[in-house]
């Protein structure tokens, strides 16, 4: 996947343009979007897909160097538990809207832009 990434993009902006191509791959991988930006007062969801039928919560990071290391790697223990609290909150709010329970899990989209082209790494069932 080719793009032209601005310079001097601010960290909201990069963040969103890495959402942005998380949401392009994955779509091109063949998952359907149900959520962007799915926010409650713990925390946020960056994107709910459904993988055939697995519902997946993908939390995406996004860096211009590795200097500070991976981007997934700042998905630690505390953003896990974030996380995973506001899931428990969509799934709870889903109950009651009558849809059934189905197998779920936790994505990491890393999005590394450097240049023109950016790497995606994607990992499954990452916590």
């Amino acid at each position: 996947m080719k793009t032209m990434v601005p310079n001097g993009l601010n960290r909201k902006n990069l963040g969103d343009l890495g959402e942005r191509l998380a949401e392009g791959y994955l779509t091109a991988e063949g998952y359907q979007i149900l959520c962007r930006k799915y926010r409650t007062k713990i925390g946020e969801i960056d994107l709910i897909v459904m993988n055939d039928d697995c519902l997946v919560f993908v939390e995406v990071k996004t860096r211009r160097t590795k200097s500070y290391g991976e981007g997934f790697e700042a998905v630690n223990y505390k953003k896990q538990h974030t996380l995973r609290r506001v899931a428990d909150q969509y799934l709870t709010y889903e109950k009651q809207q009558g849809k059934p329970d189905m197998s779920m899990r936790f994505d990491v989209v890393d999005v590394f832009i450097q240049g023109e082209t950016p790497a995606i790494n994607h990992i499954k069932n990452a916590f």
